[in-house]
């Protein structure tokens, strides 16, 4: 009898819970068909627009810059946070779970005050312009994505079991050459998954830019800002043909993503990998 009613109350959570999820599929499947419906009409108008085009080479340069640059820096720094003795560890772990959690306008905002100061007047005047230029795009994406990209790789590295690197090391690798040999290539997928999610990051990025570069025709006109001028300009039939190519690049994204993370692999000494 208390087997039933056990089983009654699993069946009433299961039904509340598929309720909750169907809703969720259908708000969100609404906002994409919504983009889709409004979009495909003028979708290949706005693949034949010089503006949509420079957009969308723009975003495509400072999305890879950005994300080739996050990887760059959050490698190294992943290593340290999970692998080092790295002084004030907790800290700084503090510091990026705040910068990921920010809002990118705010971001923005405090990029603009430190390259508005004579600090960035100086960076200004040797060739490195910031302020209202494609290279504070790839900035802002720098800022946006870092903590994001270096979260996911902490992940990947903690997949990893120490003791495969300590018996690299007593075979007389260096703690370089056992990361290199051995840490990397067991996280290659994780690290490739990462890639690709950043740069699609990086692509649908808005809100820190607006704030550091504007949003200039032709010049600092990503595919966010080409949406946001439209809208503004009544052009909505453009803005969502816009939207529909940028729901189609990250739909892409999210493929590939999803091919290279298929596989969650745990990779712990005396396991089969």
């Amino acid at each position: 009898m208390n087997h039933k009613i056990k089983d009654s109350k699993i069946d009433i959570f299961s039904t509340i819970s598929i309720i909750a999820a169907l809703l969720v599929i259908f708000l969100m499947g609404s906002a994409l068909l919504a983009i889709i419906v409004r979009g495909a009409p003028d979708f290949v108008h706005a693949l034949k627009s010089e503006e949509v085009r420079f957009a969308i080479r723009l975003s495509s340069v400072t999305a890879t810059a950005s994300t080739i640059l996050c990887m760059i820096f959050a490698i190294p720094a992943s290593y340290a946070l999970t692998r080092t003795a790295m002084p004030f560890k907790g800290p700084a772990s503090i510091l990026l779970e705040l910068t990921l959690s920010m809002p990118f306008l705010l971001l923005g905002l405090s990029l603009l005050i430190i390259f508005s100061s004579d600090f960035g007047k100086g960076l200004r005047d040797i060739g490195f312009a910031v302020v209202f230029s494609p290279l504070g795009i790839v900035m802002a994406q720098l800022v946006i994505n870092l903590p994001f990209c270096i979260r996911m790789i902490r992940t990947a590295f903690s997949e990893v079991d120490e003791r495969l690197e300590h018996i690299a090391q007593l075979l007389g690798a260096s703690k370089f050459k056992s990361f290199m040999t051995v840490t990397l290539p067991l996280c290659r997928r994780l690290l490739i998954t990462t890639f690709i999610l950043t740069w699609s990051r990086a692509l649908g990025e808005f809100g820190a830019t607006l704030m550091l570069v504007g949003i200039t025709r032709m010049k600092t006109e990503t595919l966010p800002g080409c949406i946001y001028l439209n809208i503004s300009t009544g052009n909505n039939g453009m803005a969502m043909a816009t939207a529909m190519i940028v729901l189609l690049i990250s739909t892409a994204a999210l493929t590939l993503s999803n091919l290279f993370g298929l596989k969650k692999v745990h990779y712990r000494w005396g396991e089969n990998t």
